[in-house]
């Protein structure tokens, strides 16, 4: 998929979950009338000066003389539904149609994971020891350079007996780099920053991490990721998942396993706190 391919399609997939459909006029304001309705009848009967005889056959002669119109009623169909779904399932970046040999650009379609350009955005979530977790995230990444953002939130139960729920937000922001990228194969290093709010402290500190996307067969491939933050608190997240892509959708699931440390800066003593569980997740990748 060309990069312009590639931009056009996100653009068409957010413009159309978030903005407002077509519609013939806005709302609470009557249609235009067409011109046709504005314009006069040419039937009707035209008044005659006085003292002059209105000829019916010279009527008669001008409507046989006149070319008779035609009004055809125009039919605007609204496909962009059907355009949308269209585009979601039979574009993306994992096709596996090969060109025919003996043509020039004799190559894999979308080149799987070494596409010029790639926008990738999705959720996903389970259960984990004492609550659940759920992501969101986004990603623009060229052939070897990218930019990736990730937002996890977690509720859990707490840990003192006491009735509600802790909640964990842990934030990522991370420049990529593809020190392989290849059509079957793309293996990134990843750095950065990351946050994480508990109940009663709040830290920032830098990001390390290592991703791999490649194809098992087919358009199912298998990914796997490791996140480190070694101070001011200590965070390890690794995952492991198969993602089958349907065009630009992808389906994934996996398991995930992370730790927290919070080093004892809270009351001197060291909290470590095991989360592990498995996922399930929707995205969009062009």
């Amino acid at each position: 998929m060309s990069p312009l391919r590639a931009m056009l399609c996100a653009a068409l997939s957010l413009g159309l979950l978030l903005g407002p459909g077509p519609a013939e006029a806005r709302f609470g304001k009557r249609s235009r009338p067409s011109q046709s309705d504005s314009k006069k009848d040419d039937n009707t009967h035209e008044a005659t000066p006085v003292g002059e005889e209105d000829s019916d056959d010279d009527d008669e002669d001008d409507r046989r003389s006149r070319p008779r119109r035609r009004y055809v009623r125009e039919h605007h169909d609204d496909f962009s539904g059907l355009s949308l779904f269209a585009a979601i399932f039979t574009s993306g970046n994992h096709r596996l149609e090969v060109q025919p040999r003996g043509r020039r650009d004799n190559e894999l379609r979308g080149e799987r994971h070494a596409a010029p350009l790639s926008f990738r955005l999705g959720m996903q979530g389970g259960p984990v020891t004492d609550g659940g977790a759920v992501d969101l995230f986004i990603g623009l990444e060229g052939r070897r350079f990218g930019v990736d953002a990730r937002l996890t939130g977690m509720g859990l139960s707490t840990d003192d007996g006491t009735e509600g729920t802790d909640s964990i937000l842990l934030t990522e922001a991370h420049l990529t780099w593809a020190l392989i990228s290849l059509e079957r194969i793309r293996l990134r290093a990843e750095a950065g920053v990351s946050t994480a709010s508990a109940p009663d402290i709040s830290f920032v500190g830098p990001s390390l991490g290592m991703s791999l996307e490649t194809c098992i067969a087919g358009p199912l491939d298998l990914e796997a990721r490791l996140q480190m933050t070694p101070f001011p608190y200590r965070q390890v997240d690794a995952s492991a998942a198969l993602a089958l892509h349907l065009g630009a959708v992808v389906l994934r699931g996996g398991y995930r396993g992370l730790v927290l440390d919070d080093a004892g800066h809270v009351d001197g003593v060291s909290h470590v706190d095991t989360f592990h569980g498995p996922y399930f997740g929707l995205g969009l990748t062009y």
